[in-house]
């Protein structure tokens, strides 16, 4: 088939290679502008863009897409369908109906549960035990499209967001291989809306740490939000990301959460909501590198009493 391809991160490119490796003729990629990263600030081609420049495909970065002119190009391509894998925009109704035979999204969850920006954060922070991929045919309506194929994965107990991703982008390759090759025999399934849970977009708030909830819950947070916003809590008016922890049970009634009851060696535990206590691994002190609890606490001097807020 003449497919155009709309993705934009790492995890967009198993697809996009999937499909070159089944022999579509990707007469078009379709992804986000370059923008400045790095202390440098340098600009930074997006993901796609890198690997489709490796075989000489069409690249197109518009700024945006709802203009007439974007309009015009994306119908221009005369494409039989076209394939979305996290590209960072909502389609407008002209791009759905300009492929002949519609688009199809690869979409990281197990639709209609967690639709929206961040499915695979949610999932973890949710505590969700499984999630998978979906293809589905786009609709207006935010992730609300048909279902195509479906396919499911155990969430490792360990398991973080980018870990995860990494996995589904596998997967997610995988089902659209099967779906555009059986696309004539495969019968779209409806979405029921009631059924539905939502993924918002991280922010920047999401990553404070509370507390006054469970460890488990805590945990659960520093796994689900890498890589960024990340799970951060303040000590004297400077933020420490956590990037790794384990929960436990643990009976600390003269404590409050927030408060350090242990900071020794590789040591620093906080008490949590509850009869929780989170152990904290790995740390990340503002302005400075990843490191071991033990490299943190030879160079921080937490004490026991202190308060993270």
């Amino acid at each position: 088939m003449r497919i155009v391809f709309m993705g934009t991160p790492e995890a967009a490119v198993p697809a996009l290679r999937r499909l070159m490796e089944d022999g579509h003729e990707i007469i078009a990629v379709w992804t986000q502008p370059d923008k400045p990263a790095g202390r440098g600030n340098k600009l930074s081609a997006p993901p796609v863009k890198v690997f489709g420049q490796l075989f000489g495909l069409r690249i197109f970065q518009p700024e945006k897409i709802r203009t007439e002119e974007a309009k015009s190009l994306f119908a221009s391509h005369n494409a039989d369908l076209a394939a979305v894998v996290a590209y960072g925009r909502i389609l407008p109704a002209e791009f759905l109906s300009a492929p002949k035979r519609g688009c199809i999204n690869v979409h990281f969850s197990l639709l209609p549960l967690y639709r929206g920006a961040a499915p695979v954060n949610w999932a973890i922070i949710n505590g969700e035990e499984k999630t998978g991929v979906t293809t589905m045919f786009i609709q207006e309506e935010l992730d609300s499209g048909p279902i195509l194929l479906q396919r499911e994965t155990q969430i490792g107990e360990m398991e973080t967001a980018p870990e995860l991703m990494g996995r589904l982008a596998q997967v997610g390759a995988e089902v659209l291989g099967e779906t555009l090759a059986q696309l004539a025999e495969i019968t779209p399934r409806p979405q029921h809306d009631r059924d539905a849970t939502f993924a918002p977009m991280l922010c920047k708030e999401n990553g404070l740490i509370d507390w006054s909830k469970n460890a488990f819950t805590v945990e659960r947070a520093i796994r689900g939000l890498q890589p960024w916003p990340n799970a951060y809590t303040n000590h004297q008016s400077q933020r420490l990301i956590v990037w790794r922890a384990t929960a436990a049970r643990a009976e600390i009634s003269n404590a409050v959460p927030g408060e350090v009851v242990a900071s020794k060696g590789d040591d620093l535990i906080v008490k949590c909501g509850g009869k929780t206590a989170l152990r904290l691994i790995e740390v990340q002190p503002e302005a400075k590198r990843r490191m071991s609890v033990r490299d943190f606490n030879n160079g921080t001097h937490l004490r026991v009493g202190d308060t993270l807020t």
